[in-house]
């Protein structure tokens, strides 16, 4: 297994040193920049190209998109698709012009301007509704951000997706700068975590193996039960949990000060083989306590990439601050929630003898999204055939989690009822034939196992100071 993994961070290296430059970041996002004024909003439309190439279904260039019969096709497109509506729900007038290509993150993007206003003369509190690009690419992401009287930073109102496509937005005069920039952070970082499925995979990957030790080379479920046994996995759930917050958050805080910096192709292709190594781990140990290590160092990687996000919200030193306390809470409330769903479920389940068999093919299915989205961000394919599949992870996560309790309570209730129709006697003398059966089925696994945990104590004894 190592082997392999020697082998899949060689492939890699070669993949990012011979990708050609021209293959854009592929999680590119578009924004949406308001200017809220007394009597209309101005709105500055970034659409990145290699995303716009996709939902068009042609190649889109600097050259050829601002060909005059391409850029009135565009803009008719944003038009339809860029709205604003009052508390009455009265449309608002939309206009889209200009239209300009701009480097964005090192990405072309193709710039328009637009004018929305209302029917009353008058900008109270609206909506903006915005799906242009999202209608034909569910996995696209728009960032809307908004400021008043053309001065000072822009604040981070929301981010759009197929599932959430309309924002509200306070009028000028109900504004309230000072309190605008910590919660929609924290409503940022919660939607980011919530609707990122490599970032989900990545901490669901590392919790698979939380409920069992190493014994060999392979998992093998905690010797004995009860609560002692719960808390040793508590402690090592805690563990990943804190490993990995301490990694995103360091380079989180250096990224957003733009102190530390790195290609975001790296990053999230980083970031895809994050999730390809915990899938691996989680299907035979790479090394003891090595979910920890995953956590802590690719968590390094998951941090640069949650302040990209951040660095392309031209933020002020003092919005920064505020935006990145709140978007880090946003991320770790969110990690805390995914563990308090999944975790009990993993609990019951590591103790039935179908987990050896359900963790090794989620993690299998983790192995086979990975490499999906490596080979994307690594510029061998543009579209990722497996995408829908691993947006399955946030487009229904009652539904999993639901269905992955209800797994766990029906797998519990038949080991348990098994072990109780052992334990019972249905002949005279039955009970002592069943009770030696069980103690010769423990001395079997006592046989099988003891060499890998002999080797284990003795290498701990060996450890303790004499």
């Amino acid at each position: 297994m190592r082997r392999v993994l020697v082998l899949v961070v060689c492939a890699m290296a070669v993949l990012l040193g011979s990708a050609a430059p021209a293959i854009a970041h592929p999680l590119s996002t578009s924004a949406v920049l308001l200017d809220v004024d007394p009597a209309t909003v101005s709105a500055t439309i970034e659409l990145p190209l290699d995303e716009l190439s996709i939902a068009w279904e042609q190649t889109l260039t600097a050259t050829n998109v601002v060909d005059p019969r391409t850029l009135s096709a565009l803009r008719a497109y944003v038009q339809s698709d860029l709205s604003a509506s009052d508390s009455t729900r009265q449309q608002w007038t939309t206009a889209v012009t200009g239209g300009r290509v701009e480097k964005v993150d090192g990405v072309d993007n193709l710039v328009l301007d637009a004018i929305l206003t209302p029917a009353s003369g008058s900008v109270g509190d609206f909506v903006l509704h915005d799906d242009a690009v999202i209608d034909r690419l569910v996995s696209h992401r728009v960032f809307v951000s908004g400021r008043y009287g053309h001065t000072g930073p822009y604040t981070t109102l929301a981010m759009l997706s197929w599932q959430t496509q309309s924002v509200p937005v306070a009028s000028a005069s109900a504004a309230a700068p000072a309190e605008q920039g910590f919660i929609p952070a924290v409503r940022l970082g919660v939607h980011h975590i919530a609707t990122g499925s490599d970032h989900l995979l990545f901490l669901i990957m590392l919790l698979l193996p939380a409920p069992l030790v190493v014994a060999g080379r392979s998992w093998r479920p905690r010797p004995g039960s009860g609560l002692k046994d719960v808390g040793r996995s508590s402690v090592r759930v805690v563990h990943v949990v804190t490993a990995f917050a301490v990694g995103h958050s360091c380079t989180l805080a250096l990224g957003a000060l733009g102190w530390v910096h790195l290609p975001e192709r790296l990053v999230e292709s980083g970031i895809a083989f994050s999730v390809l190594v915990s899938a691996i781990h989680a299907i035979q140990p790479l090394v003891r306590w090595g979910e920890v290590f995953i956590a802590g160092g690719f968590g390094l990687l998951h941090g640069l990439a949650f302040a990209a996000l951040l660095g392309s919200l031209d933020l002020s030193r003092t919005g920064l601050v505020t935006t990145l306390l709140g978007f880090n809470l946003g991320i770790e409330l969110t990690q805390l929630l995914v563990v308090a769903l999944v975790m009990p479920s993993l609990l019951l389940l590591s103790r039935t003898p179908a987990y050896p068999m359900l963790r090794t093919l989620v993690a299998a299915l983790g192995v086979v999204l990975a490499s999906g989205w490596l080979a994307q961000r690594v510029g061998i394919i543009l579209v990722n055939p497996l995408e829908p599949v691993g947006n399955l992870v946030v487009d229904h996560p009652v539904i999993l989690v639901v269905g992955l309790g209800l797994l766990a309570l029906i797998s519990t209730g038949i080991h348990r009822a098994r072990i109780s129709h052992a334990a019972l006697p249905s002949e005279p003398g039955d009970h002592t034939q069943r009770r030696t059966s069980a103690s010769g089925e423990r001395s079997n696994w006592n046989q099988r196992h003891e060499p890998a945990l002999r080797r284990t104590v003795t290498r701990r004894a060996t450890r303790r100071p004499r």
